[in-house]
């Protein structure tokens, strides 16, 4: 056995550790080479698949205009205001679920709400723009 001695946020402790012995292992065989598969008859080419429909491009964001952003990855739960409602800081903009928490995304700034840009059971991710002030 080996005594140490190790400090822990200023209190000493002894502690004894019992020294484990290598067990040496018995020299293995080498494996034998798997037999040759015949090889696969040629297959019809597959059909294409259909192409990806494209990302659906965000929409330009007005020049002198506040965005609220997704602070992090999450499901909207729901959307408090819609486009025309006048709102002060600190208002509640929506109700973000993420990592099994409620997050309110509040007002940056006063303002009048120019776009909605998400619903309520819709997934947004980190930066994702959910309104436009």
């Amino acid at each position: 056995m080996k005594k140490y001695t190790i400090t822990v946020n200023g209190t000493a402790y002894e502690v004894e550790v019992e020294e484990a012995g290598v067990v040496a292992s018995a020299p293995k065989a080498a494996p034998k080479a798997a037999p040759k598969a015949a090889p696969a008859p040629a297959a019809a080419p597959a059909p294409k698949a259909a192409p990806a429909p494209a990302p659906k491009a965000a929409a330009p964001v007005a020049a002198g205009a506040t965005t609220v952003s997704a602070p992090m990855p999450g499901k909207v739960l729901s959307v408090n205001v819609k486009a025309g409602d006048a709102v002060k800081s600190g208002d509640v903009l929506l109700i973000l679920e993420a990592m099994k928490m409620q997050n309110e995304i509040m007002a940056p700034a006063d303002g009048t709400v120019s776009d909605v840009r998400v619903s309520a059971g819709q997934t947004v991710a980190t930066g994702d723009v959910m309104i436009v002030l």
